[in-house]
Formats: structure tokens, C-alpha cells, sequence
């Protein structure tokens, strides 16, 4: 007999290298669906259904995304220099101010009907958060939170703090977007380009850069996905590219 109930498990789909807008209008799509559901269920209309969830993994093409509350003027080039870079930028709606996606990085997109997992935003963050602690303490990268700021950072407390983790979520009627960007091989230089969520005076380090070698990111994405389905004590399903 299956240990989870229906509420609990969570579709999960791999969508690859792809193009940022695409991957937002596909987030925006599954949130929107959720969150119609949840309407007809708060009017009695639908109390019998359950409201489907989902985990996307993803990479994207190089791209730099302000958050709602960000400032412009952490980008620090022009749309010419963008477009030597082959970069893109976008204003989006989620929290947080400027960061970088780009190949190399596990970028996790949970659209989550959060009634069914957690209690308070805050706690929300905190299980983003704890999965990439404890993935990274598999590889031997001692990971922690950095009072006043999200995400997931080395060297917590000393004068060579770096991230490794950006996270930045948007919810609305408690449903879930956005999410996590974990640098496994990214390309470092691009963040050269941008005050870093709005950091002016902290690193930014990938596993790769850490542990001295390129790391097969399947790999990391498996380990990953065990830890997020145990902290948020979800069945993760169809596991399957789409």
C-alpha cells in the first residue's frame, strides 16, 4: 500500500535546456491551473478533488532575472553588452532582486499547492533551503543560511562568504513558482555582470568551482530530488523528460 497520500505526490518533469520565457509561460500555466482549482474548491464546488503539484527541472540559455523588488541598476551592462553575451534579461514576478541562470546549473521550479506541505512562507524557504544543504554535505561542500538573505551559502560567518544557491519564489492563493538555482558547472563570469541579489560585497562559487572538477549534474539532480521528496515528505512521480 502506498505510504503517501494523494496530496502528497508531485509530478516531476525534467524540461532540459530550455529557453527561460518558455519555462516561465509553462510555470505560469501549471499555477494557473492550480489556483483556478483551488477557487472552485474554496466555493464548495469541487471539495472531493485534489489539486495536482509539480517539480521542473530545468537548465536555461544564458538569461539575468529581476525580481519584483530588485534594482535595474544591479545590472551592470547595457542591452548591447547583453547581446554580446549572448544573455537575455527579464523582469519577473517573483521576490528577491537580480540573478543569473544559465548551462550548469539545476534550476528547480516547485508549482506547489502549498496547503499540502508547509505551514508559513518562512518555513517554505527553509525546506527549499535544507535539500541543497544536505545534498552538498554528501559532497563534502559544509553548506549553511546566511542570516538577512536566502539561499544557501559556504563560509557562513567569515570574510569569504559565497552563495551557491539562489532562491527566489513568487506564491499567490498559497500556491508556489520560481524556486532554487543551484550552480553545479555554471559559468561563473556571468555573475561578474550583476551585484548578485543585490549583493555588492559577496561571492558566488558553483560545486564545480568548489571540489576542483566538473560534476556529472544527472547525478547531482538524482541525490537532489531524493532530498526534496524526504524534506517535504512528497512522492515525486512520472519521472520521466517531457
Amino acid at each position: 500500500m502506498n505510504q503517501y497520500p494523494a496530496n502528497k505526490r508531485v509530478e516531476f518533469q525534467d524540461l532540459g535546456l530550455i529557453a527561460y520565457k518558455e519555462a516561465w509561460d509553462y510555470q505560469e500555466k501549471l499555477f494557473g491551473a492550480i489556483t483556478e482549482l483551488k477557487k472552485q474548491i474554496g466555493a464548495g464546488t469541487s471539495q472531493e478533488l485534489i489539486t495536482p503539484n509539480y517539480l521542473l527541472f530545468c537548465e536555461h540559455n544564458h538569461v539575468y532575472t529581476l525580481g519584483k523588488s530588485g534594482s535595474a541598476q544591479n545590472l551592470l551592462v547595457d542591452n548591447l553588452q547583453l547581446k554580446a553575451k549572448e544573455a537575455e534579461f527579464f523582469r519577473i514576478n517573483r521576490g528577491g532582486d537580480i540573478t543569473y541562470h544559465g548551462p550548469g546549473q539545476i534550476i528547480g521550479y516547485p508549482i506547489l499547492n502549498l496547503e499540502y506541505f508547509v505551514n508559513g512562507i518562512k518555513e517554505y524557504i527553509f525546506k527549499l533551503e535544507e535539500p541543497i544543504i544536505r545534498l552538498l554535505y554528501e559532497y563534502g561542500i559544509v553548506a549553511n543560511r546566511l542570516e538577512g538573505a536566502t539561499g544557501v551559502w559556504l563560509d557562513v560567518g567569515s570574510g569569504s562568504v559565497r552563495k551557491i544557491c539562489a532562491i527566489g519564489v513568487r506564491t499567490s492563493r498559497w500556491v508556489s513558482m520560481h524556486g532554487f538555482a543551484l550552480n553545479v558547472n555554471t559559468h561563473l563570469d556571468y555573475f561578474n555582470y550583476i551585484n548578485p541579489c543585490g549583493f555588492t560585497d559577496k561571492a558566488v562559487t558553483s560545486m564545480q568551482k568548489e571540489l576542483g572538477v566538473e560534476q556529472d549534474i544527472d547525478i547531482v539532480k538524482t541525490k537532489l530530488k531524493k532530498h526534496i521528496a524526504d524534506i517535504f515528505g512528497m512522492e515525486l512521480v512520472n519521472e520521466v523528460p517531457v
